[in-house]
């Protein structure tokens, strides 16, 4: 799997940097969003903790798939202004999640 960043934008007032990006998954499957969190990550040399898939969208016929995702400068900020069933999907403050239940 290869991740090619294809747009990335700062986004000060909602703490986050806002990244579009390609993964090429020749002869695989569309990967999980926690592979392609860990990818990411990776990528911007960022910590996983802070990073909030919000799509992946596969192309038929094709082995590339297209995703938006965005790097929250804390987890507290990602906590704050994201949607709660991403954060859950990502990964992000699953402890706290199951804390307030």
């Amino acid at each position: 799997m290869k991740i090619e960043v294809s747009e990335k934008r700062q986004n000060p007032l909602q703490e986050r940097t806002e990244v579009h990006f390609v993964i090429d998954h020749a002869g695989e499957a569309t990967p999980s969003r926690m592979k392609v969190k860990a990818a990411i990550a990776k990528e911007l040399k960022v910590d996983e903790g802070k990073v909030v898939i919000d799509n992946i969208e596969s192309r038929y016929g094709t082995d590339k798939s297209y995703a938006y995702a965005k790097v929250y400068d804390s987890v507290e900020a990602a906590k704050k202004l994201e949607r709660k069933h991403l954060l859950t999907r990502s990964g992000v403050g699953v402890e706290a999640a199951a804390e307030e239940e």
